[in-house]
């Protein structure tokens, strides 16, 4: 079973456990769910949304500032 992920310049297919969820690809990446948004197959969706076979992963970093 594997997911597709797109951040930056990232575009590759990635392995897939059991009820790994976007949190743990955040984690895995060592990102903060506070600096990106996060969409499965081009829906927005929370953190603990379980990533499931074939899905996309669109990882969208937030620029923000003053």
């Amino acid at each position: 079973m594997q997911f597709t992920l797109k951040y930056k310049s990232i575009d590759e297919k990635r392995e897939l456990s059991d009820n790994y969820t976007i949190k743990d690809l955040l984690s895995d990446l060592e990102l903060s769910a506070q600096t990106v948004v996060s969409k499965q197959n081009g829906e927005l969706v929370i953190e603990d949304t379980v990533i499931e076979d074939g899905d996309e992963i669109q990882l969208v970093q937030i620029i923000y500032g003053g």
